[in-house]
């Protein structure tokens, strides 16, 4: 039998907190990085470069181009990444990725190779949350894992939050150039450091000469990547937290995408009113993830569906309320309301794949869930620029109650979780901690 590991123990909290609040910095910088076009849309001198000015639907295409990018390497990629490169060599390589495709952008010829670089963007991010998924896995407990899914995932909700006034801040200070050199800084010189000093893979592995080393090659045989996938592809209630994950994420992309527009055009902001509004329902989904991540460690495995039921409730009623508000005031309450019902969703979608994929999968289970979400998702800002154009390109209803049609699938997948019984899960023991003096192996009957 082989051994077990013990559980981490609080020496090592520090150091494994390190990672968390690192990897909370990089999806930071990777959301400011995505909402970067939902700013420069609104702004002309950006759309007349590139030859977009009024087609709604090219606009919502250069979001929806970055996430086909991005979930095709999530599939696809993240078995590789997992097998072959783990956590922090996966993440530098992304990062270093990114930086260059960022500075690059401002300078493409042509609309043409802008999207492509957007693309190429999207699949440079694409293992993104999959190899932050990984780590969380490999450095607690069972028990332990939905507050550091929430915390890391806070990026989310906080590089949205901070991207939407800042890039609004910079195009209109300086100019649209201006926001992709700042990004590409960001990339280069916060993410990577903190990648290269607190990412750190797996525990100490014992080698075959007998020592302990980190990150050292295991004894047994390592899984291929195709392999890898094939075991993912057999997760518990796989479908159902995909049809979860395509919901949740065009909820984001779609609002996300098109709300300094629906601001600044329908409901008449300021450009100072729209920096301020745009960033409150991301500010509060940032709050209620966090009470999510608190929630899921209090609740039995059993109840954790609940937190989608509650929040699709609650989104879909708060988005109908912005839709059919008269007052520009009732319609900004109603959206920050709605970020903080979906933000309640989010740390629950990774638990529920750390608990259900099978050992040594987790981050291409994930990979699957995220990729495949976000190939559907990426729709949802092109299908609501073609429903707002129907309308002669200034009314948002259409495309807001595309979001409503979102939160109602969520509604429904909860509901299903919580009225089937739960499968096994298939845990991996926890790694044990890094020590002074490797431990002695024990018999092998």
């Amino acid at each position: 039998m082989a051994p077990t590991a013990a559980p981490p123990t609080a020496t090592a909290s520090p150091r494994r907190w390190a990672g968390v609040l690192s990897l909370l910095a990089v999806v930071l910088i990777s959301y400011v990085d995505r909402v970067n076009v939902s700013v420069l849309i609104t702004d002309r001198a950006f759309t007349e470069h590139f030859g977009m000015t009024g087609d709604r639907v090219l606009q919502g295409a250069l979001m929806t181009v970055f996430l086909i990018g991005y979930g095709l390497a999530a599939f696809f990629l993240t078995p590789l990444y997992e097998s072959a490169l783990g956590a922090r060599r996966g993440l530098l390589v992304s990062v270093g990725l990114w930086a260059a495709l960022t500075l690059l952008s401002p300078y493409a010829l042509g609309a043409l190779m802008f999207i492509a670089l957007r693309f190429l963007l999207g699949v440079s991010e694409g293992p993104l949350f999959s190899l932050k998924t990984m780590y969380v896995k490999e450095h607690f407990a069972p028990h332990e894992v939905g507050r550091p899914n929430a915390v890391s995932s806070m990026g989310v909700s906080l590089g949205t939050a901070v991207g939407l006034p800042l890039i609004t801040y910079l195009v209109h200070r300086y100019d649209w150039h201006t926001s992709f050199v700042l990004l590409a800084l960001l990339n280069a010189a916060i993410g990577l450091p903190l990648i290269a000093l607190f990412i750190r893979g797996r525990g100490p592995r014992r080698t075959r000469e007998g020592r302990t080393g980190q990150e050292s090659a295991p004894a047994g045989p390592r899984r291929g990547v195709a392999a890898t996938l094939r075991e993912a592809l057999r997760t518990p209630r796989l479908g159902c937290i995909l049809l979860i994950e395509i919901a949740t994420l065009a909820y984001l992309w779609g609002s996300s995408s098109w709300l300094p527009a629906y601001l600044l055009q329908e409901r008449h902001f300021s450009l100072a009113q729209m920096g301020a509004v745009s960033a409150l329902p991301f500010l509060t989904s940032l709050a209620s993830g966090f009470l999510g991540g608190y929630l899921i460690d209090k609740l039995s495995a059993r109840r954790l569906p609940l937190l989608f039921v509650v929040g699709a409730l609650g989104t879909g009623s708060c988005v109908l309320l912005v839709i059919t508000a008269d007052a520009a005031w009732l319609a900004a309450t109603g959206l920050i309301l709605a970020g903080g019902f979906w933000g309640l969703q989010g740390p629950a979608i990774p638990t529920l794949v750390q608990r259900h994929a099978p050992a040594g999968t987790v981050g291409s289970a994930y990979g699957v869930v995220n990729g495949v979400g976000n190939l559907v998702s990426a729709f949802m800002p092109t299908a609501m620029g073609a429903a707002i154009g129907l309308g002669g390109g200034h009314s948002f209803g259409a495309g807001y109650a595309l979001l409503i049609g979102a939160q109602a699938v969520t509604l429904l997948c909860g509901a299903w979780l919580l009225l089937r019984p739960d499968p096994p899960a298939t845990e991996e023991p926890p790694v044990r901690p890094r020590t002074t003096s490797p431990a002695p192996p024990h018999p092998t009957p």
